[in-house]
């Protein structure tokens, strides 16, 4: 099994965690700011609401990054496991991880949506082609 292909999972996950702190060294002091309970059984989805815009999109961001990326993790798995982790796999995944982060970069800072979704529909491509290298594969 070769493990190159990891590296890039590996840097995802790794983005992930650096997106989860962020949420928090914001988050936290927004709460305190807008004298919000930091119990969880206490406030609301809609006093969080209330918080400034770019405090959410750092919230709003690291729940994406767990929503498609575990499907690439899967992928990048399989495709290791396979022995097939270099060439245009190794290509495709190193590129999915870096829209992945420009998707981050751009909804924590701007989040203007049409250039936020043209990433997540690029990086979603990409992904597509990664699973269509893995069925080619394994079908």
């Amino acid at each position: 099994m070769s493990l190159e292909l990891l590296k890039p999972v590996v840097a995802l996950v790794a983005w992930t965690m650096i997106m989860w702190i962020w949420m928090y060294i914001t988050r936290i002091p927004a709460m305190q700011a807008a004298k919000i309970d930091m119990n969880p059984a206490t406030y609301t989805k809609e006093e969080l609401k209330k918080l400034p815009l770019k405090v959410q999109w750092k919230a709003d961001n690291y729940n994406h990054l767990l929503e498609q990326p575990p499907i690439f993790y899967a992928v990048c798995i399989v495709l290791a496991m396979a022995g097939v982790a270099g060439g245009i796999n190794l290509t495709l995944a190193w590129a999915y991880v870096a829209l992945r982060v420009a998707h981050s970069l751009w909804q924590v800072t701007m989040n203007i949506v049409p250039v936020r979704f043209m990433l997540f529909a690029v990086s979603s491509l990409v992904l597509m082609a990664l699973i269509f290298n893995a069925a080619m594969l394994l079908f």
